[in-house]
């Protein structure tokens, strides 16, 4: 009989070939994974489609908000009444949203201005009804807000001078 009994006989060979088997095959099977998921999405995308232009997807990835960084003690440059409009009271005024009279329309802003400039000025800049004072932005000045309501009140037939 044998005196290495239950010993098996390993050489460095079959080492070798037992290492790159566990490491190998499984970065093969990995690949080729990866290779079917890439084709089968490729298949999915049109390349044409509007969609997937640059411009699309960009505008679809844009950061939600974004952050200024705004000098305290820079001069400040007042707005005119058109970028006050743009900027803050088109989102109502525009559209007509909770009974704020439309931008441009004679009927909505015929009682108005029969109220008197001032008197516009003072709803707008304190709030009247469902509009919050400043349209919701506590940063516009005075004169920014006299400049929009008189931009306002003259698309709809006023001839109001800002103050």
């Amino acid at each position: 009989m044998s005196e290495h009994k239950g010993e098996c006989a390993t050489s460095p060979a079959m080492l070798l070939a037992a290492v790159v088997g566990v490491f190998a095959v499984p970065v093969l099977m990995i690949t080729m994974i990866v290779q079917l998921v890439l084709s089968i999405q490729a298949g999915h995308v049109d390349k044409n489609d509007p969609r997937m232009t640059d411009a699309a997807v960009k505008e679809r990835i844009k950061p939600y908000g974004e952050v200024k960084a705004i000098d305290p003690s820079a001069p400040r440059v007042e707005k005119t009444g058109e970028a006050v409009y743009t900027e803050v009271c088109s989102s109502c005024h525009g559209s007509g949203a909770l009974g704020a009279p439309k931008f441009g329309d004679k009927g909505d802003w015929g009682k108005r201005n029969v109220q008197g400039f001032d008197t516009l000025v003072k709803n707008a800049t304190n709030g009247i009804r469902a509009m919050p004072a400043r349209g919701g932005n506590p940063d516009l000045s005075d004169i920014e807000m006299s400049r929009a309501v008189a931009h306002m009140a003259n698309s709809g037939g006023a001839s109001f001078k800002p103050k």
